[in-house]
């Protein structure tokens, strides 16, 4: 398990300490938020075709990663590849895009590198862009994964204008649409945001129990919750009055612990879109996706430890600035708000956090 602990101040000398047990691989010190302060690299003409965009990117091949010997065994087909219904897999989903894919690939590589059982994780990548699987292959020859197609047209006349232009991307808004895009076997998922690193087991993360409960994340019930919808929304009981009987709290819907199984029985993607069309006509909000979860989860979560969520490393939506950990243990950072690692250590103006993404960085530009 990794702890990292705070031993001063954050001007003052940001040092973090890291203690890794054996189980785990150690590193060098160091609400998918889209940024609107991308790279050159990133900032790709518009005429140019999805290939050729792809084409601009290359990364290293990642070591291949194998089960501890007290694993178990996953199931194969026929065809010699592991079955997407095997109840011994553990399903993670990921969005892939253009602009975030160099966070998606760390991600992932992070997640193999802390898991006992890596050949036992199956990725569910979701996508608005349909060559991007041969990329992810060739990066990780031993992956379980597939890609699901996510169309932009399904929700983009539900989507409402924000604070900022970047939370309007359609692919946003997948992760509402994961109990229908992935196969109905599939009952349970991790869904994460592409600007994180996993750095511990996430079959602990896994195994958490919802109890009752559709949906599990960190919980945040000292934020201000009423910062998150407008004056209208409050002043009106036909909106504010989704919460009566409930004791909201903020929740960060970048890192969700899902039952699909009783998400497709109650229907709860229908419900969000309902709170989008309320938005789209009434503006009871002022930010992307994370307030029709709010709207419909807030009061309703089972709370996972904040060590599985430390957000907010990205600083603001507008400026980006240097953050701090929160005190106490870690096993994800979080990158969310306008600041990304990847930018950042780009530019040499990293953040001394951000060096803790730089060891799952497989990037290397094409030549």
């Amino acid at each position: 398990m990794l702890w990292i602990m705070r031993f001063s101040g954050f001007f003052s000398a940001a040092m973090v300490m890291i203690v890794l047990s054996p189980s785990l691989q150690s590193f060098p010190p160091a609400e998918a938020i889209r940024s609107t302060h991308l790279d050159s690299y990133l900032r790709l003409p518009v005429q140019m075709s999805p290939s050729d965009n792809i084409s601009r990117f290359s990364f290293r091949k990642a070591s291949a990663f194998r089960n501890a010997d007290e694993c178990r065994s996953v199931i194969l087909e026929s065809s010699g590849e592991t079955s997407v219904c095997d109840p011994n897999l553990v399903h993670v989903a990921i969005t892939l895009d253009v602009e975030y894919l160099r966070g998606s690939i760390a991600a992932v590589h992070s997640i193999l590198q802390h898991s006992l059982c890596p050949e036992s994780i199956f990725f569910h990548f979701l996508v608005s862009e349909t060559n991007l699987e041969t990329l992810v292959r060739s990066t990780f020859p031993h992956l379980k994964f597939k890609v699901y197609y996510f169309d932009p047209e399904i929700v983009r006349g539900l989507i409402s204008t924000s604070v900022r232009q970047a939370l309007e991307q359609p692919l946003n808004y997948a992760r509402n649409y994961l109990a229908d895009l992935l196969e109905p076997c599939v009952r349970r998922v991790i869904y994460l945001d592409s600007d994180l690193v996993v750095v511990d087991d996430i079959s602990k993360l896994w195994t958490t129990s919802l109890g009752s409960r559709t949906i599990g994340a960190p919980e945040y019930c000292h934020a201000n919750f009423s910062k998150y919808f407008t004056a209208g929304f409050w002043s009106e009981r036909r909106f504010n009055g989704v919460f009566y009987g409930r004791k909201p709290c903020y929740f960060n819907t970048g890192v969700m612990v899902i039952d699909l199984a009783k998400w497709r029985r109650v229907g709860y993607t229908r419900r969000i879109e309902r709170w989008m069309e309320i938005q789209k006509s009434e503006r009871i909000y002022e930010l992307g996706s994370l307030p029709p979860f709010l709207l419909v989860f807030a009061g309703h979560v089972a709370p996972i430890e904040h060590r599985w969520n430390q957000h907010g490393l990205g600083g603001d939506n507008v400026r980006g600035s240097c953050r701090d950990l929160h005190p106490g243990p870690v096993s994800l950072l979080h990158w969310s708000g306008s600041g990304k690692p990847w930018l950042r250590l780009d530019s040499k103006q990293p953040c001394p956090l951000d060096a803790l993404w730089a060891p799952y960085d497989l990037y290397g530009l094409s030549h």
